[in-house]
């Protein structure tokens, strides 16, 4: 029994040195570069909102260090990107980098991250470099790479029976390859692409390439659009007739926090992702209540990854006990550990890339409804890695 009583007193003594020692260091300073102008402006504050929504619930603390913000907008544009994340690095001194939506600014932000071994969590960006070539100890995703929902939908579109497929998007990053993604999974399944359609980020005239679709009259369309040129492309592909004759697919961002002003134009569209908005879980349906009652606004994917960024840091604070100082083994903690995330538990990939169940989701209301997992843990190929 004494013995008993000595461990319970090592121990507390130990929990109360690690809260004094985490107590007496500085605030951790964390860097928010995201778009919070433009096209992408509701997508980045979902992101800040998730990731501030899970500092809260933690007491606003992470293991026991306060959370100091600093914020730049990076308002979507590659050619500020440098810039911007330099703001953060050498002007603030941030511990850590979250960032970006746009694959474009997200890539120098990778390379900024790596030459300054800055700690970089991207909490939607899915740039198939980044957990690439690109890849590196002290970058994490808490989202997905380009490749992962692209490939899922490639798979279920065949299984659906459609031979020729056609595809259109942005001439980006993020569009390139979750076209190439869509095309892989579509010739596994038995499909071809039979032609690329795509104009310049952030362009919204799509009539041209709506009338060569029209005519090229493919089985299905895979699109990929966000934010303010998914609601037009959307509304745009059903005033054009095309949605009664050719079934319209794409990755969840076509409908992700846009189906409200998709209105009936999205109605019905398929799509894959890696989150559902009615995923029956506890731990989902507690983060979509605890979300809308601080809020006032329904949870999407954005904030989901926003949440799960603040997690991932999370994990890496708690092995350590607040100490930044510990690099290696805060870095080792967060390559290790499973996150309980609203979207299913997920695993990091070497590269540091989550390894999850993307799934099928049809656009109901304004929800994008849990129909089945398309493609169960589906791991990204992250050529180019080495680590």
């Amino acid at each position: 029994m004494r013995a008993a009583f000595r461990l319970a007193a090592v121990a507390a003594a130990i929990a109360a040195s690690a809260s004094v020692h985490a107590q007496g260091q500085p605030p951790l300073k964390v860097g928010l570069m995201l778009p919070y102008t433009g096209t992408y402006a509701a997508l980045g504050n979902m992101i800040e909102n998730g990731f501030r929504l899970y500092v809260q619930e933690q007491g606003g603390k992470l293991a026991g260090r306060e959370i100091q913000y600093f914020k730049v907008d990076d308002e979507s544009d590659p050619s500020k990107a440098t810039d911007n994340v330099n703001k953060l690095i050498k002007r603030d001194n941030v511990d850590v980098l979250v960032g970006t939506v746009h694959s474009g600014v997200a890539l120098a932000m990778a390379k900024a991250a790596k030459d300054n071994n800055t700690l970089l969590i991207i909490p939607n960006a899915g740039a198939d470099a980044i957990t690439g070539p690109l890849c590196a100890p002290n970058i994490f995703r808490s989202s997905f790479s380009n490749w992962q929902p692209g490939y899922a939908m490639g798979i279920v579109a065949g299984q659906r029976g459609h031979k020729r497929a056609m595809t259109i998007t942005w001439n980006y990053a993020a569009g390139a390859e979750t076209v190439k993604g869509f095309a892989e999974g579509f010739a596994k399944s038995g499909g071809t692409v039979v032609k690329d359609l795509n104009l310049p980020f952030p362009n919204v005239e799509f009539q041209a390439l709506l009338t060569e679709i029209a005519a090229q009259k493919p089985d299905a369309v895979y699109a990929f659009f966000a934010g303010g040129g998914a609601v037009k492309f959307v509304k745009d592909y059903d005033a054009a007739g095309l949605r009664k004759t050719i079934p319209l697919y794409g990755p969840g961002f076509l409908t992700d926090g846009t189906l409200e002003a998709q209105g009936a134009s999205a109605q019905g569209l398929l799509t894959t992702l890696h989150y559902a908005d009615n995923l029956d879980t506890p731990r989902n349906n507690a983060f979509r209540k605890s979300f809308a009652l601080t809020y006032k606004a329904n949870a999407d994917v954005y904030a989901v990854q926003g949440y799960d960024a603040a997690q991932l840091l999370s994990a890496g604070l708690t092995a350590v006990k607040g100490d930044t100082s510990q690099r290696q083994q805060m870095l080792y903690a967060m390559g290790k550990t499973v996150i309980n995330s609203p979207r299913g538990k997920f695993a990091m990939s070497a590269a540091h890339n989550p390894v999850q169940d993307i799934y099928l989701r049809e656009a109901k209301g304004v929800n994008n409804e849990y129909r089945e997992v398309a493609v169960k843990q589906l791991a990204d190929p992250a050529k180019g890695c080495k680590m």
